[in-house]
């Protein structure tokens, strides 16, 4: 498997504004933001995507999810937000390394993309 940023920032080998961390999880600021709020909530064990995890991540992905709910309390997403996992080079994925986007403070449009 290759090396991401995702993994270099883990490793504070690369800058980050991290808004959150637990052992299982960390959450940073994106630096290309889609929304005033844009966030990026990524396990630290590497998960390529959302299609490589398997039943024994089950737990993880549960703890990624409620780890979102936890950050968009924190940053005051009381109006609601968006939690997008892009899979795959035509679903937009560009680090393979799972990764969710939490974007919030503006109205979302639908159909997205």
């Amino acid at each position: 498997m290759s090396e991401t940023i995702f993994s270099k920032i883990i490793r504070r080998e690369i800058p980050a504004d991290i808004v959150y961390e637990d052992d299982l999880a960390l959450a940073f600021r994106d630096v290309h933001p889609q929304a005033p709020v844009h966030i990026l909530i990524i396990p630290k064990q590497v998960i390529v995507s959302i299609d490589a995890a398997t039943d024994t991540d089950a737990a993880l992905l549960g703890h990624l999810l409620l780890t979102v709910k936890r950050v968009a309390t924190q940053e005051g997403l009381e109006n609601g937000y968006r939690v997008v996992i892009n899979t795959g080079e035509d679903g937009g994925q560009t680090v393979f390394h799972l990764h969710l986007h939490l974007l919030g403070k503006r109205s979302m449009a639908w159909p997205p993309g």
